[in-house]
């Protein structure tokens, strides 16, 4: 099975539930080639509408699921369909459930130090059976001799999914830039998923969420940080789709 994709702003989605996503990940980890997993979010739309090779590589991508609320809302307003997010800090505890019973091996690459081995603590209590065969900080070179320690250490343990979660656009390029010599099976961009299943960042409340205000509790946390991100860049974002909309009702456009 293929998960069915749409078009959305020059960028490749595959809008599907859960149960889907997960199928697809397990038929990945069974193939040769190496599969590649990336979300789609405001954020990483605002990079792949900078960044050219980015935007390249979610084309290439297996599966680019739908993260974020603006996305799923934009792709409404535009007429692609009614898509619901799919958001880690959810999905991971009953992803978790699914991978120990699958018998998938993860490895967790990324945060400050303590924090994705934290989170894999907590992920195997809350599913016995999982099998995490290692995790490694962030803060490391991603090139020269630091980045190859890192590359061996994954290679000896050979997980079936390689979590990756480095920040965007650091985390799609390391992946891209190592994905044929690291042995996993699956290579999955995370972003900020460790630091919501090691506790050590608040998750949003469900009725915030629900309301698609995810992006709203992370700004409140972290003003100074994510102020361009979400304030400028949702407007960016916002823009960019209304042109669409109008464009579309131009004589002789498409849609």
């Amino acid at each position: 099975m293929t998960v069915p994709t749409v078009e959305f702003l020059g960028v490749k989605l595959t809008p599907a539930p859960e149960p889907v996503l997960q199928q697809e990940i397990s038929r990945l980890a069974a193939r040769e080639e190496p599969g590649i997993v990336f979300l789609a979010n405001v954020h990483s739309m605002n990079l792949c509408w900078r960044y050219p090779w980015l935007r390249d590589s979610y084309q290439q991508a297996d599966i680019v699921y739908i993260d974020g609320a603006g996305v799923a809302l934009g792709a409404r307003l535009l007429g692609l369909g009614r898509f619901r997010r799919v958001t880690l800090h959810d999905w991971g505890w009953p992803l978790s459930r699914y991978l120990a019973a699958q018998g998938h091996s993860l490895y967790l690459l990324g945060s400050r130090e303590g924090v994705a081995a934290l989170a894999a603590r907590r992920l195997q209590a809350h599913a016995p059976g999982l099998r995490v065969v290692g995790t490694h900080h962030g803060y490391f070179a991603k090139s020269g001799p630091e980045n190859e320690a890192v590359i061996q250490a994954i290679n000896r343990q050979k997980p079936d999914i390689l979590m990756v979660g480095l920040g965007m656009p650091l985390e799609q390029r390391w992946i891209l830039e190592n994905y044929r010599r690291v042995k996993a099976k699956v290579f999955w961009e995370v972003g900020a998923a460790f630091e919501f299943w090691a506790g050590v960042t608040p998750a949003c409340p469900v009725w915030l969420g629900n309301l698609g205000l995810n992006w709203l509790f992370r700004f409140i946390l972290e003003p100074r940080r994510l102020a361009d991100r979400y304030l400028r860049g949702n407007t960016r974002f916002l823009l960019r789709v209304l042109r669409a909309k109008l464009a579309s009702f131009r004589p002789g456009a498409d849609g």
